[in-house]
This record gives structure tokens, sequence and C-alpha cells, in this order.
């Protein structure tokens, strides 16, 4: 059984003393420096000069620096922007000012794991990862409560790293909720995996196979809509809420014997889990890694292809549509909805 932390474990005072920069003001970059100031930390933040976010952070009442500024200033500097962004700005603007003793900090493993981004000896290495998107980490934090969160160490160069690590998670709100230990590697092996196979790529795959083959079929596309893709969150909701059980419970007895009866007849499941152990091949020996470095490096022409084709998609189309006739449609705690 993985080992769990919760308040009880994690001592926010090992950061008394201590300046955080959070590198990054998106929706993980500014979930975590709220939470941590708001849990009585000195946190600045660390932007691009001249980005759109500066004025944010600022106006959010936080010091803001250029990344290579908060690198200099800070004791322990969390890195919250894109994964393909990271490399090249920990290489141009962090590595000559990371010196002994401080502490630098993920949220993913990818750069770690890929040795995109490789630290020198003396400093600190860990990942906090709230299992939940920034707006979720914000309001749950506001709340009263947080959100599940994973801490690894992949270099603990001044023998306090787990103290540090486990105190920032305290900070964020995720000691509340509880803290998953794992490694980096694992980390993003799992993470991307779950993405590819099931959480993005699976199930967008299947949403879109039902919206289509109903329409082919002659059924209205707003149904099929409803049907395939906007009921896809009441389920998973209540799968998250108690696991299956809890929605076999809720569903009505005629769904439940369907699941039983044609999920298999759908989801081949030998041939579905021969897929996805290539999946698993190509990110554990690095070639999805780097074809994914490889495509923004070079324009990311097959990447803006993708999303240029889904926007234009039926299941997008009529889903925009239906969206703005609902009444629930100015109800989202998206940072940046995108209708």
């Amino acid at each position: 059984m993985a080992k769990m932390y919760y308040e009880k474990d994690c001592d926010i005072n090992k950061l008394n003393g201590k300046k955080i920069a959070v590198i990054g003001y998106g929706s993980q970059g500014h979930a975590h420096a709220l939470n941590l100031r708001d849990s009585g930390c000195d946190v600045i933040i660390g932007l691009r000069k001249g980005g759109k976010s500066w004025p944010v952070a600022e106006a959010d009442g936080f010091e803001v620096y250029t990344v290579s500024e908060a690198t200099q200033k800070a004791d322990v500097i969390m890195i919250l922007i894109n994964d393909e962004l990271q490399a090249d700005m920990y290489k141009n603007d962090m590595a000559p000012y990371l010196t002994e003793g401080k502490a630098i900090a993920f949220a993913h493993g990818f750069n770690i794991r890929y040795k995109q981004i490789v630290p020198p000896a003396g400093v600190d290495v860990f990942m906090a990862a709230p299992k939940g998107p920034g707006h979720t980490v914000r309001s749950q934090y506001v709340a009263g409560k947080g959100v599940p969160c994973l801490v690894a160490v992949e270099q603990d160069a001044t023998g306090h790293a787990y103290d540090i690590a486990l105190a920032y998670l305290a900070g964020i709100g995720g000691a509340r909720a509880g803290i998953l230990e794992t490694t980096m590697n694992e980390e993003t092996e799992t993470d991307l995996f779950g993405e590819q196979t099931v959480l993005c790529g699976g199930v967008v795959d299947l949403m879109r196979c039902g919206f289509e083959v109903l329409v082919e079929a002659g059924y209205a596309p707003e149904n099929a809509y409803f049907e395939c893709i906007h009921e896809m969150k009441l389920i998973i909701d209540l799968v998250n809420k108690g696991g299956v059980a809890a929605m076999n419970y809720s569903i009505s007895d005629t769904a439940e014997y369907g699941e039983y009866v044609s999920g298999p007849r759908v989801i081949n499941s030998e041939e579905v889990k021969k897929n996805m152990r290539a999946v698993l091949s190509d990110i554990q020996d690095g070639t999805f890694a780097g074809k994914w470095i490889a495509e923004n490096k070079n324009g990311r022409t097959f990447f803006n292809s993708k999303r240029a084709a889904l926007a234009k998609h039926p299941m997008e189309v009529v889903g925009k549509e239906l969206r703005e006739q609902m009444l629930w449609k100015n109800d989202s705690d998206l940072d940046s909805a995108s209708n």
C-alpha cells in the first residue's frame, strides 16, 4: 500500500523564513500562489517580462519579477508553466541562479523523467502535484477543503526535501485531502498513460464515435450530443463519488444491464489492452516524449491541424450551440471556458 500523508504529517512551519517563487500565473500558478499566501507563506511570482499574466498577478497583490530575478531571490522555486516551455526557460533563466541549498519543484515529472531538465547536485528536487485543475485547487482551499495530491522527491540534497515538499503541499491545501507518495518516473508514466488511453484520448474518441453513429443513423445531433457527451460528466461524478457501484446504484437497472451486455461488445478488452500496452511502451521508452518535443520544435503542424479539425467537428459545433441555450451556460468554474 502506497504511503499517504495528512495534515498531522506535515509541518508548514518548515517554510518559515523561506521565500517561494511560483513560476507561471495560469490555472495552477495562481492557485498555488494564492493558497500558499493565504497559508502564511512568503510568495513571489516569476514571469516572462511583458507577459499577459504580469498585471494579473500584480493586481492580486504579488511582487512580480522576471524568472531569473525570482530564481535568485527564492529558496523554493515551483515551475508551473507548460511542459514544452520548461526546458528552454530553465536553461536560459534558471540554471545559472540555482545555487546550492535551493529547492526546485514541479507539478508534473515530464521534464525530469525525460531529462530535459537536469538540476545541479546541490539542489533539492521534488514534485508537488495536485490531482485536479487549478481552479479546483483554489476553490477547494477557499471552501476549507483540499484536492488530493502526489508527492515525490527526486533529489534530497539538503536532507530536508521531504519536509519542504510536504510543507508546500500543506500550504496549497493538499494535506486536507491526502497526499500520496510516489516517484517522478511513476507519476509521469501513469499520468501520460491515463491521459492518452482513458481520460482524454480514450474518452474523446468514444464520445465522438457514439455521436457519429447516432447521427449517421438519422437521429438528431442534439439528442446525440446529450446522450453521448453531456451525460458523461453526470456518470463520472457518480463514479468519482463512490466507484462504479455508486453509478450502478443511481442508474436504472436497464442501463446497468446494458453495461454488462453491450460494454464488452464495444470494447474488446484483449485488443484494447494490447493497444494500451503499445502506448505504455512508447511512454516508457521515450518515444512519445521524443515525438512531443520534436512537435514543439517544428511548429506544431500536426497538433494545430488536429485542434482545428476538432473545432469543426459536428459534436463540438452542436455542443456549443446547445450550451448557448442552456440555463447553466454561465455556470462555469473554468478559468477560461470556451463556451
